[in-house]
């Protein structure tokens, strides 16, 4: 977070990776804090830099200049403004250990047609990794200038997957030569789910790797010579509860020399992910019958063709064991699978 030499955008300059320099002044909280309703601080405003935890939720304000401010409001939730005389600031809540949570978050951000980020933001040591999970932007696309890596549909929309590199640059370990791993959604929203597991395994299957240690994991608002305001409300967990009725715990269909065996993956309170085994031949073609509601949100490392009703997944080259995520809709069943050689 000290770094001032920041110059503008690609377009009005070089690119900017505006959260890439918030950060070293940021001192990671070991362990996991555990979000709940049951606190009631008193709202806090901050104009200052500080770290530290509020209502359960850990928060990192940061600014190097200007009339930036974030107030800490019950739970989750974060109010910000700032003015043109702010040259770079970031702020948000989350958690001081970032993983591979179901991270929901809701409100209102106005970032006008200035340079401001909405984005899910962490860190990762052993590799030293700054990532982020872009929702919403104002007049400066953070992909411009990145290498772009691929893609992945996830959470209603589909986000463009990049990578960089910062060079001696500010970091959570002082200035470090490192890698930044981009999720920019191309659909912007300031309210919605991110499946944080989603984006991790997306970057693993583009080769990027984060590192074995993570630091915090915040839903942050960035301002960069620009002005803006965000209210947002940040918690973990998607909502809907949990299933009542437990799903089947096996399947091991099949036909002729095609044999798919079906398993759990992690579960939330609105979907479930599956993962499928497929023995026998590498050329197949696997059946889902999803129930009534149900829908895929999301697959890995096969081609899935549908969302709903009956869908097939085929080889796309990842080997012989893929996996979907099912929107319940209130359905918790598994879906019928067969598979046949194609």
């Amino acid at each position: 977070m000290t770094d001032t030499s920041h110059t503008k955008p690609r377009g009005r300059g070089r690119m900017r990776l505006l959260l890439g320099a918030a950060c070293a002044a940021v001192v990671a909280v070991a362990g996991t804090m555990t979000a709940t309703n049951a606190y009631a601080e008193a709202d806090r405003t901050l104009t200052s830099n500080l770290t530290g935890t509020h209502n359960g939720y850990y928060f990192s304000f940061w600014k190097d200049s200007g009339n930036a401010s974030m107030t800490l409001r019950a739970d989750g939730r974060y109010t910000s403004s700032w003015d043109r005389s702010t040259n770079n600031w970031v702020g948000g809540k989350g958690w001081a250990t970032g993983n591979r949570r179901t991270v929901t978050y809701s409100g209102s951000y106005n970032p006008g047609n200035n340079n401001t980020y909405l984005a899910l933001y962490g860190w990762t040591r052993n590799p030293l990794i700054e990532y982020y999970v872009v929702e919403n932007f104002g007049s400066y696309n953070p992909s411009s200038g990145a290498q772009r890596m691929g893609t992945v549909t996830t959470d209603g929309g589909t986000y463009d997957i990049l990578r960089s590199q910062r060079v001696n640059a500010p970091s959570i370990d002082g200035n470090q030569t490192f890698y930044q791993f981009w999720s920019v959604r191309q659909q912007k929203r300031s309210s919605g789910t991110i499946t944080t597991a989603n984006h991790f395994d997306a970057w693993a299957r583009a080769g990027l790797n984060l590192g074995t240690n993570h630091s915090y994991q915040v839903m942050a608002t960035e301002g960069y010579q620009s002005s803006g305001s965000s209210d947002i409300t940040v918690r973990e967990g998607s909502g809907g509860g949990n299933p009542t009725t437990p799903p089947p715990t096996t399947g091991n269909p099949g036909t002729g020399n095609c044999n798919a065996t079906i398993s759990a993956g992690q579960q939330w309170g609105d979907r479930f992910n599956l993962n499928v085994a497929v023995s026998g031949t590498n050329n197949w073609v696997v059946s889902l019958g999803l129930g009534g509601g149900q829908s895929i949100q999301n697959s890995w490392n096969a081609a899935v063709n549908g969302n709903s009703g009956t869908v097939t997944a085929t080889p796309n080259g990842n080997g012989n064991n893929f996996g979907v995520t099912i929107m319940a809709n209130g359905n918790w069943n598994w879906p019928t699978i067969s598979c046949r050689t194609s």
